[in-house]
């Protein structure tokens, strides 16, 4: 995209809201990655929001729009809506300011999440089953009680404190060429690329700023060819953090402007990602913290010099992780889930124990059942999940049974 005057906030702006932000922000790490690096062909390192305070980037964009407060406006509180990260960084930021925070949050949000944010002090009201009827709840709130509403991305000071992020990465790595970054309503990659962009500028230089959505909830590529934010229906995504079905307006004129190139990538590429990190960068991520390094491993990104993917959070829920993790290994070939069908006769289970055996699959898991359906009175099913080294091995032990005569289904 070519580069047009970019939406304020301005670069002296995201640099006093840097003095602002650093009252309680930690300068989060940046390491390198020699695997992701092999991967893209170029240097890549990793900005660890996931280890920020409140455990994301939000509590940038929270603490600046709650420092712009008057003393009458802090006196009547805030609200908010969130499923997770917005809400602590709100709470945390309230704390911090001594101001009074009403949260409201969908029912069935996850634990972790619920237990952070009332631990930092805020009042948590639990309403509907989405993101939206919290949202509607928050609004409401605020014109009964007079509280501050405050957005999760749409509002110019939430902008500028996100924006802090990008001034942050410049100092880290000097050299940048590329910039990765999570999309959902368009907050961070706003202030990240309108920082970077004007930083830039100033310098005669080119920062090449790329976004990620996941596909099942990506509302930029419509709204960019449409010319204007609109409404889209999100799918099911475990990257729940960057579900949002519409832009913010302020944040969609900036994106419009500023960021070179969205992708898209699919619940494999995120649940690989995850994976990655946790291997290789022994990095515990969200999902929608990991899309970045998604894109890169998905093959979305054209490789030009030294890459920086932002990790924008770390807050998962222990048992999505466990799922998560289930779910990349099989997606990286190295869990597998076979359902065969056997002559209910003696020595069929030893025998494919054996050709496992050979196969050298470890088997983790054996269902053993004459009551499958579509079975033969002389059958019976057997659904065994075995770990394997990756997708090579994955169809050696299914080409082992086979040529034992046996016809595996994969699950």
């Amino acid at each position: 995209m070519p580069e047009t005057t970019l939406v304020a906030p301005t670069l002296a702006e995201f640099e006093a809201a840097r003095a602002v932000v650093a009252q309680v922000a930690e300068v989060t790490p940046m390491e390198s990655s020699r695997y992701l690096a092999d991967v893209l062909g170029a240097p890549v390192y990793l900005k660890c929001e996931n280890l920020q305070r409140t455990g994301s980037y939000k509590i940038r964009g929270a603490y600046n729009r709650l420092s712009k407060l008057t003393d009458e406006e802090k006196a009547r509180g805030v609200v908010a809506a969130s499923a997770g990260n917005h809400a602590q960084g709100v709470a945390f930021a309230a704390r911090e300011l001594g101001i009074k925070a009403t949260i409201f949050m969908p029912v069935g949000v996850a634990l972790p999440k619920l237990s952070a944010t009332r631990d930092y002090g805020a009042e948590v009201i639990l309403r509907g089953t989405t993101v939206t009827e919290p949202l509607l709840a928050a609004a409401e709130y605020a014109r009964e009680t007079g509280a501050i509403l405050i957005p999760p991305f749409d509002h110019a000071d939430v902008v500028t404190g996100q924006g802090t992020l990008g001034l942050e990465i410049l100092d880290q790595v000097p050299d940048l060429e590329t910039v990765i970054v999570p999309i959902g309503g368009g907050g961070l990659i706003s202030g990240v690329a309108s920082a970077l962009k004007q930083s830039a500028a100033r310098d005669g230089r080119h920062i090449r700023v790329i976004g990620v959505q996941a596909e099942n909830a990506a509302a930029y590529p419509p709204s960019l060819e449409a010319g204007k934010a609109v409404m889209i229906s999100i799918l099911p995504t475990i990257a729940d953090g960057i579900a949002v079905a519409k832009p913010g307006l302020l944040n969609f004129e900036i994106v419009r402007d500023a960021v070179d190139e969205i992708v898209t990538v699919s619940e494999d590429d995120i649940a690989r990602a995850l994976l990655v990190l946790l291997e290789r960068g022994k990095l515990v991520v969200e999902p929608a913290g990991a899309v970045a390094v998604a894109a890169i491993l998905a093959g979305k990104v054209t490789p030009t010099g030294p890459t920086v993917a932002i990790l924008s959070g770390g807050n998962i829920d222990p048992l999505l992780m466990q799922r998560v993790i289930s779910h990349g290994l099989a997606a990286s070939g190295r869990y597998l889930t076979l359902r065969i069908m056997l002559p209910d006769r003696p020595g069929q289970l030893a025998r494919i124990s054996e050709l496992l055996a050979e196969a050298t699959a470890n088997v983790i898991e054996v269902l053993h059942t004459r009551h499958g359906v579509g079975l033969q009175l002389s059958e019976v099913e057997l659904d065994v999940s075995v770990e394997t080294r990756g997708p090579e091995h994955r169809q050696h032990v299914v080409d082992t049974l086979r040529a034992a005569g046996y016809e595996p289904q994969i699950d």
